[in-house]
């Protein structure tokens, strides 16, 4: 199986079907405090296309940069799967 299918495998072993996540993004760096802590409300402010909010305690900018391109890029994807005619 892909690692993709491994881990959606996995979370619904391990925590069940409500924890099976839509989509899964695979990306160098998460945006992470100076104490390493993930920002989860980055993620979130991403993927909800909202305001980031404050960003000060950021460790590294990049990895926020990184996060939307492949968030980005996945939703082109999606539109372009969509707009593709049915066979």
């Amino acid at each position: 199986p892909t690692l993709k299918k491994e881990i959606t495998r996995c979370l619904r072993q391990t925590i069940g079907p409500i924890a099976t996540p839509d989509e899964i993004y695979f990306v160098e760096s998460m945006p992470k405090t100076r104490s390493g802590k993930i920002m989860r409300r980055v993620l979130k402010a991403v993927a909800s296309e909202q305001s980031l909010g404050d960003l000060t305690t950021l460790e590294d900018e990049a990895s926020v940069e990184e996060v939307k391109r492949a968030y980005e890029g996945l939703k082109r994807v999606s539109r372009e799967d969509k707009s593709s005619p049915k066979g």
